[in-house]
């Protein structure tokens, strides 16, 4: 782990995880995008949806070969739901790679095919 990562996997939140994880697949060539998924309540009083499905990963992108992946990120004590399950289920039987990630190293077993 380099120095940005000293921190133990109990004291960093999910957005600390992610966003090592987006820089960390960043640096080694690959394609990652935040998804935003959920509702939010606009001026007006009224709700907007991101579109996204129930379930998206938080992290999704483009190996250098054009493969894509998934990836759910939580900390140490974070629970998967059932909707995120089925959502990464459903992507990994079309082929894409697909997994959590509590960690950098979790997410490199992930779009290395090691999950």
């Amino acid at each position: 782990m380099n120095q940005r990562n000293e921190k133990s996997a109990t004291s960093l939140s999910e957005h600390d995880i992610q966003n090592l994880i987006r820089m960390e697949l960043s640096q080694a060539g690959y394609m990652v995008f935040r998804a935003n998924v959920g509702k939010v309540k606009t001026a007006d009083g009224r709700f907007f949806d991101t579109g996204l499905p129930k379930g998206f990963c938080d992290l999704f992108g483009f190996k250098p070969n054009g493969q894509i992946f998934f990836i759910e990120v939580k900390n140490e004590t974070g629970r998967v739901r059932p909707e995120q399950k089925k959502f990464m289920e459903v992507m990994a039987s079309k082929g894409a790679l697909a997994g959590v990630a509590r960690s950098v190293e979790d997410a490199l077993k992930i779009v290395n095919g090691y999950h």
